[in-house]
Protein backbone atom coordinates (compact mmCIF):
# COMPACT_ATOMS: atom_id res chain seq x y z
CA UNK A 1 0.00 0.00 0.00
CA UNK A 2 2.75 2.38 0.96
CA UNK A 3 4.51 1.70 -2.30
CA UNK A 4 1.33 2.22 -4.27
CA UNK A 5 0.51 5.42 -2.35
CA UNK A 6 4.00 6.77 -2.97
CA UNK A 7 3.68 6.02 -6.70
CA UNK A 8 0.36 7.86 -6.83
CA UNK A 9 1.92 10.89 -5.13
CA UNK A 10 4.75 10.92 -7.63
CA UNK A 11 2.24 10.69 -10.53
CA UNK A 12 0.22 13.58 -9.12
CA UNK A 13 3.36 15.68 -8.64
CA UNK A 14 4.46 14.88 -12.18
CA UNK A 15 1.05 15.92 -13.51
CA UNK A 16 1.15 19.15 -11.55
CA UNK A 17 4.64 19.83 -12.88
CA UNK A 18 3.46 19.19 -16.45
CA UNK A 19 0.50 21.53 -15.95
CA UNK A 20 2.87 24.23 -14.68
CA UNK A 21 5.03 23.87 -17.76
CA UNK A 22 1.98 24.07 -20.03
CA UNK A 23 0.73 27.15 -18.18
CA UNK A 24 4.11 28.89 -18.41
CA UNK A 25 4.34 28.01 -22.10
CA UNK A 26 0.89 29.45 -22.71
CA UNK A 27 1.80 32.67 -20.95
CA UNK A 28 4.97 32.95 -23.00
CA UNK A 29 3.06 32.37 -26.23
CA UNK A 30 0.52 35.01 -25.23
CA UNK A 31 3.31 37.50 -24.54
CA UNK A 32 4.83 36.82 -27.95
CA UNK A 33 1.46 37.40 -29.64
CA UNK A 34 0.94 40.65 -27.72
CA UNK A 35 4.48 41.81 -28.57
CA UNK A 36 3.93 41.05 -32.27
CA UNK A 37 0.61 42.92 -32.31
CA UNK A 38 2.27 45.86 -30.55
CA UNK A 39 4.92 45.97 -33.28
CA UNK A 40 2.23 46.09 -35.95
CA UNK A 41 -0.18 48.51 -34.34
CA UNK A 42 1.76 50.71 -31.92
CA UNK A 43 3.82 53.70 -32.98
CA UNK A 44 7.09 51.97 -32.22
CA UNK A 45 8.94 55.32 -32.17
CA UNK A 46 12.17 55.67 -30.30
CA UNK A 47 13.51 58.81 -28.74
CA UNK A 48 16.14 59.02 -31.48
CA UNK A 49 13.75 58.92 -34.40
CA UNK A 50 14.43 61.64 -36.95
CA UNK A 51 11.04 63.27 -36.91
CA UNK A 52 11.55 64.03 -33.24
CA UNK A 53 15.02 65.40 -33.83
CA UNK A 54 16.93 67.73 -36.12
CA UNK A 55 16.32 71.34 -36.98
CA UNK A 56 12.70 72.34 -37.41
CA UNK A 57 11.38 68.97 -36.25
CA UNK A 58 8.88 67.99 -33.57
CA UNK A 59 10.34 67.76 -30.01
CA UNK A 60 11.69 64.37 -28.90
CA UNK A 61 9.52 61.95 -26.95
CA UNK A 62 10.42 58.94 -24.85
CA UNK A 63 8.98 55.52 -25.50
CA UNK A 64 9.33 52.19 -23.75
CA UNK A 65 12.18 49.83 -24.60
CA UNK A 66 9.73 47.46 -26.27
CA UNK A 67 9.29 50.08 -29.02
CA UNK A 68 12.96 49.72 -29.89
CA UNK A 69 12.43 45.98 -30.16
CA UNK A 70 9.55 46.59 -32.54
CA UNK A 71 11.76 48.83 -34.63
CA UNK A 72 14.35 46.08 -34.95
CA UNK A 73 11.67 43.59 -35.94
CA UNK A 74 10.20 45.96 -38.53
CA UNK A 75 13.65 46.66 -39.91
CA UNK A 76 14.26 42.97 -40.41
CA UNK A 77 10.90 42.48 -42.09
CA UNK A 78 11.18 45.52 -44.38
CA UNK A 79 8.45 47.93 -45.43
CA UNK A 80 4.87 46.75 -45.20
CA UNK A 81 3.52 48.18 -48.46
CA UNK A 82 0.12 46.52 -48.01
CA UNK A 83 -0.68 48.05 -44.62
CA UNK A 84 -3.00 51.07 -44.95
CA UNK A 85 -5.11 51.66 -41.82
CA UNK A 86 -8.70 52.81 -42.17
CA UNK A 87 -8.10 55.59 -39.64
CA UNK A 88 -7.91 59.00 -41.35
CA UNK A 89 -4.66 60.90 -41.88
CA UNK A 90 -3.65 64.11 -43.67
CA UNK A 91 -4.37 62.57 -47.08
CA UNK A 92 -8.07 62.47 -46.14
CA UNK A 93 -8.22 66.24 -45.62
CA UNK A 94 -10.22 67.73 -48.55
CA UNK A 95 -8.39 71.04 -48.09
CA UNK A 96 -4.97 69.48 -48.65
CA UNK A 97 -3.50 70.63 -51.96
CA UNK A 98 -0.38 69.49 -53.76
CA UNK A 99 -0.15 72.76 -55.68
CA UNK A 100 2.48 75.31 -54.79
CA UNK A 101 -0.05 78.11 -54.20
CA UNK A 102 -1.69 76.40 -51.17
CA UNK A 103 0.41 76.49 -47.96
CA UNK A 104 0.84 73.36 -45.85
CA UNK A 105 0.56 73.75 -42.10
CA UNK A 106 1.63 71.46 -39.22
CA UNK A 107 3.58 69.26 -41.62
CA UNK A 108 5.94 67.88 -38.96
CA UNK A 109 3.02 66.65 -36.87
CA UNK A 110 1.28 65.21 -39.93
CA UNK A 111 4.38 63.26 -40.89
CA UNK A 112 4.69 61.87 -37.35
CA UNK A 113 1.05 60.79 -37.35
CA UNK A 114 1.46 59.06 -40.73
CA UNK A 115 4.56 57.21 -39.55
CA UNK A 116 2.72 56.06 -36.43
CA UNK A 117 0.10 54.55 -38.70
CA UNK A 118 2.82 52.90 -40.82
CA UNK A 119 5.43 51.75 -38.27
CA UNK A 120 7.37 49.59 -40.73
CA UNK A 121 8.67 52.82 -42.32
CA UNK A 122 10.09 54.18 -39.06
CA UNK A 123 13.41 52.30 -38.89
CA UNK A 124 16.00 54.20 -40.90
CA UNK A 125 13.72 57.18 -41.47
CA UNK A 126 16.33 59.64 -40.17
CA UNK A 127 18.55 58.95 -43.20
CA UNK A 128 15.97 58.07 -45.84
CA UNK A 129 16.45 59.94 -49.11
CA UNK A 130 14.21 60.35 -52.13
CA UNK A 131 15.99 61.57 -55.25
CA UNK A 132 13.88 63.79 -57.52
CA UNK A 133 14.82 64.77 -61.05
CA UNK A 134 13.11 65.38 -64.37
CA UNK A 135 13.06 66.91 -67.81
CA UNK A 136 10.64 68.49 -70.26
CA UNK A 137 7.54 66.66 -71.47
CA UNK A 138 8.25 66.99 -75.20
CA UNK A 139 11.01 65.35 -77.27
CA UNK A 140 14.32 67.20 -77.32
CA UNK A 141 15.14 69.55 -80.19
CA UNK A 142 18.76 68.45 -80.07
CA UNK A 143 18.95 65.24 -82.12
CA UNK A 144 21.04 63.46 -79.46
CA UNK A 145 19.30 65.13 -76.53
CA UNK A 146 16.87 62.33 -75.67
CA UNK A 147 19.70 59.79 -75.75
CA UNK A 148 21.79 61.92 -73.41
CA UNK A 149 18.86 62.43 -71.03
CA UNK A 150 18.26 58.67 -71.00
CA UNK A 151 21.88 58.02 -70.10
CA UNK A 152 21.82 60.71 -67.44
CA UNK A 153 18.68 59.17 -65.94
CA UNK A 154 20.20 55.67 -66.03
CA UNK A 155 23.17 57.08 -64.14
CA UNK A 156 20.93 58.32 -61.34
CA UNK A 157 18.95 55.06 -61.26
CA UNK A 158 22.20 53.11 -60.93
CA UNK A 159 23.30 55.21 -57.97
CA UNK A 160 19.93 54.94 -56.23
CA UNK A 161 19.78 51.17 -56.73
CA UNK A 162 23.27 50.71 -55.26
CA UNK A 163 22.41 52.74 -52.15
CA UNK A 164 18.78 51.74 -51.71
CA UNK A 165 17.23 55.14 -52.49
CA UNK A 166 13.90 55.71 -54.21
CA UNK A 167 13.82 57.99 -57.25
CA UNK A 168 11.07 60.04 -58.87
CA UNK A 169 11.48 61.31 -62.44
CA UNK A 170 9.01 63.98 -63.50
CA UNK A 171 8.27 65.31 -66.99
CA UNK A 172 5.12 67.32 -66.21
CA UNK A 173 4.88 71.00 -65.34
CA UNK A 174 3.08 70.82 -62.00
CA UNK A 175 2.59 74.59 -62.18
CA UNK A 176 2.28 75.51 -65.88
CA UNK A 177 3.68 79.01 -65.41
CA UNK A 178 6.71 77.79 -63.44
CA UNK A 179 8.73 76.74 -66.46
CA UNK A 180 12.41 75.94 -67.00
CA UNK A 181 14.52 76.14 -63.82
CA UNK A 182 11.48 77.10 -61.70
CA UNK A 183 9.76 73.76 -62.43
CA UNK A 184 11.78 72.02 -59.73
CA UNK A 185 10.12 73.92 -56.86
CA UNK A 186 6.54 72.60 -57.24
CA UNK A 187 7.94 69.16 -58.10
CA UNK A 188 9.97 68.92 -54.91
CA UNK A 189 7.10 70.24 -52.84
CA UNK A 190 4.70 67.62 -54.25
CA UNK A 191 7.30 64.90 -53.63
CA UNK A 192 7.46 65.88 -49.97
CA UNK A 193 3.74 65.30 -49.61
CA UNK A 194 3.83 62.05 -51.59
CA UNK A 195 6.70 60.65 -49.49
CA UNK A 196 6.21 61.38 -45.78
CA UNK A 197 8.49 58.41 -45.07
CA UNK A 198 11.49 60.29 -46.54
CA UNK A 199 13.50 62.64 -44.34
CA UNK A 200 15.35 64.25 -47.24
CA UNK A 201 14.38 65.18 -50.79
CA UNK A 202 17.39 65.36 -53.09
CA UNK A 203 16.87 67.37 -56.27
CA UNK A 204 19.41 66.64 -59.02
CA UNK A 205 19.17 68.45 -62.38
CA UNK A 206 18.76 66.30 -65.47
CA UNK A 207 22.14 67.50 -66.81
CA UNK A 208 24.06 66.39 -63.70
CA UNK A 209 25.86 63.03 -63.57
CA UNK A 210 26.91 61.19 -60.43
CA UNK A 211 30.54 60.30 -61.03
CA UNK A 212 31.42 58.66 -57.70
CA UNK A 213 29.05 55.75 -57.25
CA UNK A 214 30.49 54.90 -53.82
CA UNK A 215 30.22 58.31 -52.17
CA UNK A 216 27.28 58.93 -49.86
CA UNK A 217 25.99 62.27 -48.66
CA UNK A 218 27.42 62.99 -45.19
CA UNK A 219 24.04 63.54 -43.56
CA UNK A 220 25.41 63.85 -40.02
CA UNK A 221 27.26 66.94 -41.25
CA UNK A 222 23.89 68.58 -41.99
CA UNK A 223 22.08 67.59 -38.78
CA UNK A 224 21.43 71.21 -37.74
CA UNK A 225 20.38 72.34 -41.22
CA UNK A 226 17.37 71.94 -43.47
CA UNK A 227 18.79 72.81 -46.89
CA UNK A 228 22.15 71.99 -48.47
CA UNK A 229 23.49 73.71 -51.60
CA UNK A 230 26.87 73.93 -53.28
CA UNK A 231 28.54 77.32 -53.20
CA UNK A 232 31.01 79.69 -51.61
CA UNK A 233 30.16 81.98 -48.70
CA UNK A 234 32.74 84.57 -49.72
CA UNK A 235 31.01 84.96 -53.09
CA UNK A 236 27.63 85.27 -51.34
CA UNK A 237 28.48 87.81 -48.66
CA UNK A 238 31.56 89.60 -49.96
CA UNK A 239 31.04 89.72 -53.71
CA UNK A 240 27.26 89.29 -53.81
CA UNK A 241 27.49 87.17 -56.94
CA UNK A 242 24.49 85.45 -58.50
CA UNK A 243 26.76 82.46 -59.27
CA UNK A 244 27.89 82.05 -55.66
CA UNK A 245 25.52 79.09 -55.31
CA UNK A 246 24.26 76.55 -57.82
CA UNK A 247 20.58 75.68 -57.37
CA UNK A 248 20.70 72.73 -59.79
CA UNK A 249 21.46 70.24 -57.03
CA UNK A 250 20.13 70.61 -53.50
CA UNK A 251 19.16 68.51 -50.50
CA UNK A 252 16.14 69.66 -48.50
CA UNK A 253 14.70 68.22 -45.31
CA UNK A 254 11.09 67.07 -45.43
CA UNK A 255 9.81 69.39 -42.69
CA UNK A 256 7.63 72.45 -42.05
CA UNK A 257 10.60 74.80 -42.37
CA UNK A 258 11.13 73.55 -45.91
CA UNK A 259 7.44 73.95 -46.77
CA UNK A 260 7.55 77.57 -45.58
CA UNK A 261 10.84 78.24 -47.36
CA UNK A 262 9.53 76.97 -50.69
CA UNK A 263 6.39 79.11 -50.33
CA UNK A 264 8.60 82.19 -50.01
CA UNK A 265 10.98 81.04 -52.76
CA UNK A 266 8.08 80.35 -55.15
CA UNK A 267 6.76 83.91 -54.75
CA UNK A 268 9.71 85.04 -56.84
CA UNK A 269 8.62 82.76 -59.70
CA UNK A 270 6.85 83.58 -63.00
CA UNK A 271 3.41 82.57 -61.69
CA UNK A 272 3.57 85.31 -59.06
CA UNK A 273 2.31 88.90 -59.54
CA UNK A 274 5.59 89.93 -57.85
CA UNK A 275 7.72 88.30 -60.57
CA UNK A 276 8.73 91.43 -62.49
CA UNK A 277 9.48 93.34 -59.32
CA UNK A 278 11.66 90.51 -58.04
CA UNK A 279 13.57 90.62 -61.32
CA UNK A 280 14.46 94.24 -60.65
CA UNK A 281 15.39 93.56 -57.01
CA UNK A 282 17.64 90.64 -57.89
CA UNK A 283 19.38 92.47 -60.72
CA UNK A 284 20.05 95.42 -58.43
CA UNK A 285 21.35 93.15 -55.66
CA UNK A 286 23.67 91.08 -57.84
CA UNK A 287 25.79 93.35 -60.01
CA UNK A 288 27.09 90.45 -62.13
CA UNK A 289 23.56 89.36 -63.09
CA UNK A 290 22.94 90.43 -66.68
CA UNK A 291 19.48 89.01 -67.28
CA UNK A 292 16.48 90.93 -65.93
CA UNK A 293 14.21 88.02 -65.02
CA UNK A 294 13.82 86.56 -61.54
CA UNK A 295 15.48 83.13 -61.47
CA UNK A 296 15.49 80.44 -58.81
CA UNK A 297 19.23 80.63 -58.14
CA UNK A 298 19.35 84.38 -57.56
CA UNK A 299 16.24 84.13 -55.40
CA UNK A 300 17.82 81.44 -53.24
CA UNK A 301 21.00 83.46 -52.76
CA UNK A 302 18.96 86.56 -51.95
CA UNK A 303 17.19 84.75 -49.10
CA UNK A 304 20.52 83.51 -47.72
CA UNK A 305 21.97 87.02 -47.97
CA UNK A 306 19.10 89.10 -46.63
CA UNK A 307 17.20 86.82 -44.22
CA UNK A 308 19.97 85.02 -42.41
CA UNK A 309 18.10 84.60 -39.12
CA UNK A 310 14.96 83.13 -40.66
CA UNK A 311 16.42 81.14 -43.56
CA UNK A 312 20.16 81.53 -43.94
CA UNK A 313 21.23 79.91 -40.68
CA UNK A 314 19.42 76.70 -41.64
CA UNK A 315 21.07 76.55 -45.07
CA UNK A 316 24.39 74.73 -45.35
CA UNK A 317 26.60 76.09 -48.14
CA UNK A 318 28.78 73.13 -49.05
CA UNK A 319 32.17 73.86 -50.60
CA UNK A 320 34.40 71.09 -49.25
CA UNK A 321 33.60 68.52 -51.96
CA UNK A 322 31.88 68.32 -55.33
CA UNK A 323 28.29 68.36 -54.08
CA UNK A 324 28.01 69.43 -57.69
CA UNK A 325 31.02 70.42 -59.76
CA UNK A 326 31.48 72.37 -62.96
CA UNK A 327 32.18 69.89 -65.75
CA UNK A 328 34.91 71.92 -67.48
CA UNK A 329 37.23 71.55 -64.48
CA UNK A 330 36.45 67.85 -64.01
CA UNK A 331 36.19 65.89 -67.27
CA UNK A 332 39.78 66.37 -68.40
CA UNK A 333 41.03 64.70 -65.19
CA UNK A 334 38.92 61.53 -65.26
CA UNK A 335 41.50 59.24 -66.88
CA UNK A 336 44.08 60.32 -64.31
CA UNK A 337 41.64 59.61 -61.48
CA UNK A 338 41.01 56.14 -62.94
CA UNK A 339 44.75 55.47 -63.02
CA UNK A 340 45.21 56.53 -59.37
CA UNK A 341 42.44 54.22 -58.20
CA UNK A 342 43.92 51.35 -60.23
CA UNK A 343 47.31 51.87 -58.52
CA UNK A 344 45.66 51.40 -55.13
CA UNK A 345 43.82 48.28 -56.28
CA UNK A 346 47.07 46.70 -57.46
CA UNK A 347 48.43 47.03 -53.91
CA UNK A 348 45.25 46.05 -52.05
CA UNK A 349 43.84 42.64 -52.88
CA UNK A 350 40.67 43.17 -50.87
CA UNK A 351 39.64 46.07 -53.10
CA UNK A 352 40.03 43.88 -56.20
CA UNK A 353 37.77 41.18 -54.86
CA UNK A 354 34.67 40.52 -56.95
CA UNK A 355 31.45 40.99 -55.04
CA UNK A 356 27.69 41.30 -55.35
CA UNK A 357 26.33 44.75 -56.09
CA UNK A 358 24.15 44.60 -52.97
CA UNK A 359 27.20 44.71 -50.70
CA UNK A 360 28.98 47.51 -52.56
CA UNK A 361 28.79 49.86 -49.58
CA UNK A 362 31.10 47.62 -47.52
CA UNK A 363 33.78 47.97 -50.21
CA UNK A 364 33.20 51.71 -50.39
CA UNK A 365 33.98 51.88 -46.66
CA UNK A 366 37.17 49.88 -47.22
CA UNK A 367 38.27 52.39 -49.86
CA UNK A 368 38.06 55.32 -47.46
CA UNK A 369 41.31 54.60 -45.62
CA UNK A 370 43.13 54.77 -48.97
CA UNK A 371 41.45 58.01 -50.05
CA UNK A 372 41.96 60.13 -46.94
CA UNK A 373 44.80 62.04 -48.60
CA UNK A 374 43.29 62.09 -52.10
CA UNK A 375 41.77 65.53 -51.69
CA UNK A 376 38.47 66.83 -52.93
CA UNK A 377 38.05 69.41 -55.66
CA UNK A 378 40.08 70.24 -58.74
CA UNK A 379 43.45 69.84 -57.01
CA UNK A 380 42.67 66.37 -55.65
CA UNK A 381 42.40 63.00 -57.36
CA UNK A 382 39.35 61.60 -55.61
CA UNK A 383 36.42 60.84 -57.88
CA UNK A 384 34.19 63.92 -58.17
CA UNK A 385 30.82 63.20 -56.59
CA UNK A 386 28.58 65.03 -59.09
CA UNK A 387 29.65 66.46 -62.45
CA UNK A 388 27.19 69.14 -63.53
CA UNK A 389 27.02 70.06 -67.20
CA UNK A 390 25.86 73.60 -66.56
CA UNK A 391 25.50 75.55 -69.78
CA UNK A 392 25.43 72.52 -72.10
CA UNK A 393 21.62 72.31 -72.43
CA UNK A 394 21.64 68.76 -73.87
CA UNK A 395 17.93 68.73 -74.68
CA UNK A 396 17.54 72.06 -76.45
CA UNK A 397 21.08 72.24 -77.77
CA UNK A 398 21.22 75.94 -76.88
CA UNK A 399 24.58 75.62 -75.19
CA UNK A 400 26.80 78.41 -73.92
CA UNK A 401 28.68 79.87 -76.86
CA UNK A 402 31.96 79.60 -74.94
CA UNK A 403 32.14 75.97 -76.08
CA UNK A 404 30.69 73.79 -78.82
CA UNK A 405 27.88 71.28 -78.69
CA UNK A 406 30.35 68.55 -79.67
CA UNK A 407 32.56 69.33 -76.69
CA UNK A 408 29.53 69.15 -74.40
CA UNK A 409 28.33 65.85 -75.87
CA UNK A 410 31.75 64.19 -75.82
CA UNK A 411 32.35 65.34 -72.25
CA UNK A 412 28.99 63.98 -71.11
CA UNK A 413 29.75 60.58 -72.61
CA UNK A 414 33.19 60.50 -70.98
CA UNK A 415 31.75 61.33 -67.56
CA UNK A 416 28.89 58.87 -67.95
CA UNK A 417 31.25 56.07 -69.08
CA UNK A 418 33.52 56.88 -66.13
CA UNK A 419 30.52 56.40 -63.81
CA UNK A 420 29.24 53.41 -65.78
CA UNK A 421 32.57 51.62 -65.31
CA UNK A 422 32.02 51.70 -61.56
CA UNK A 423 28.67 49.96 -62.13
CA UNK A 424 29.65 47.56 -64.93
CA UNK A 425 32.67 46.38 -62.92
CA UNK A 426 30.22 44.61 -60.61
CA UNK A 427 28.72 42.91 -63.66
CA UNK A 428 32.11 41.82 -65.00
CA UNK A 429 32.73 44.39 -67.76
CA UNK A 430 34.47 47.72 -68.41
CA UNK A 431 34.76 50.49 -70.99
CA UNK A 432 38.47 50.61 -71.84
CA UNK A 433 38.01 53.92 -73.65
CA UNK A 434 35.84 56.53 -71.92
CA UNK A 435 35.05 58.00 -75.34
CA UNK A 436 33.53 54.73 -76.58
CA UNK A 437 30.09 54.23 -75.10
CA UNK A 438 29.21 50.97 -76.87
CA UNK A 439 32.35 48.88 -76.50
CA UNK A 440 33.08 46.96 -73.31
CA UNK A 441 35.46 44.12 -72.45
CA UNK A 442 35.20 41.35 -69.84
CA UNK A 443 37.10 41.99 -66.63
CA UNK A 444 39.64 39.24 -65.89
CA UNK A 445 39.81 37.65 -62.47
CA UNK A 446 41.80 39.65 -59.88
CA UNK A 447 41.88 42.71 -62.13
CA UNK A 448 43.96 44.93 -62.07
CA UNK A 449 46.62 42.93 -60.22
Amino acid sequence: MASLFGSRNRSRASALFSDAILFAGGCLAALVVVWALWCLLAPGITAGSSFFSGAGAVPRRKYAAVAAGCNESAAAAGFDRTHEPADPNFYDDPDLSYTIDKPIRDWDEKRVAWLRQHPSFIPGSETRILMVTGSQAKPCRNQVGDHLLLRLFKNKVDYCRIHGYDIFYNTALLQPEMFSFWAKVPTVRAAMLAHPEAEWIWWVDSDAAITDMDFKLPLSRYAAHNLVVHGWKSLIFDQKSWTSVNAGVFLIRNCQWAMDFMDVWARMGPQSPEYDNWGKILRTTFKDKSRPESDDQSGLIYLILTESEKWGKKIYVESDYYFEGYWLEIVGRLENVTARYAEIERREGRLRRRHAEKVSESYAAAWEEHLKDAGYGKFGWRRPFITHFTGCQPCSGDHNQAYSGEVCGDSMHRALNFADNQVLRRYGFLHLDLRDTAAVVPVPFDYPA
